[in-house]
């Protein structure tokens, strides 16, 4: 891409749109500043387009994100047939397992949840659509690291932040690198308790019918009801069904 077809502004005002979260749902102009390291002046500016375009609500301090920002992730979920094609396979899936199960896709070094079909409630957090997690420690997300080429995912990895969520998260990049290479000989991902604690999750690449990697499946259970040893005997067939039933519709 040429310079002159970047626009610097509509950038940035990305970015302030990132800056809020879950843990951080109201933000002052100083929050914004310094989440997105933009000078005040730029963060205001960009805070009050959003408020006048209506996509912020602003109390004289504080800004929040507004219903309306949710149109921005619509139009990825409406002029992608992924999810649409997906949903029902997971309702199946999960409806046969007694577990939750969830389709994700890699963005940058996260993965973002595009379906979810929950039988019960395994994470401490509320897991839907356009949820992200971090990949090194998410089984989906090592599935999708181990479909690409070594030198893109040790990439991925140092781009990444890699904080122990609990006491059993791998956090060294050459120990993550040897997981993720034993991922790709297997064929699978078993993640144990390495998010949150009490939870065990298992996933599968997905493949379109070109077979190319696009998304991966996974189902999470309780580790006080099924032990990560016990994952690929339990949950394993299904899932691969699940994958080989969805290869020949997904292009």
């Amino acid at each position: 891409m040429r310079e002159t077809d970047f626009i610097g502004g509509f950038a940035k005002g990305l970015r302030v749109i990132e800056a809020f979260g879950q843990t951080q749902p109201r933000l002052s102009i100083a929050d914004v500043s310094k989440l997105t390291g933009l000078d005040r002046a730029t963060a205001r500016r960009c805070l009050l387009t959003l408020s006048e375009l209506g996509y912020a609500d602003y109390d004289g301090k504080f800004f929040a994100l507004t219903p309306k920002i949710l149109r921005l992730g619509h139009a990825y979920l409406s002029a992608t047939p992924l999810p649409q094609i997906v949903q029902p396979f997971l309702d199946r899936l999960a409806e046969e397992v007694h577990q939750s199960a969830s389709a994700s896709v890699l963005d940058g070094t996260e993965v973002v949840y595009i379906a979810r079909a929950s039988q019960q409630r395994v994470m401490s957090i509320n897991l839907m659509p356009g949820s992200r997690l971090p990949a090194y420690c998410a089984s989906m997300g090592r599935v999708l690291l181990a479909a690409r080429p070594d030198e893109e995912a040790r990439q991925l990895l140092n781009r990444t932040t890699l904080k122990a969520f609990t006491p059993h998260t791998k956090t060294d990049p050459d120990q993550l690198m040897e997981e993720i290479a034993r991922v790709r000989a297997q064929g699978f991902a078993v993640i144990d308790q390495e998010l949150e604690l009490g939870l065990c999750s298992i996933a599968v690449p997905l493949e379109n019918d070109r077979g190319r990697v696009v998304a991966a499946l996974n189902i999470g259970a309780p580790a006080a009801s099924v032990a990560a040893t016990e994952m690929a005997a339990r949950f394993l067939a299904p899932l691969k069904s699940i994958a080989r039933s969805l290869r020949p519709v997904l292009h």
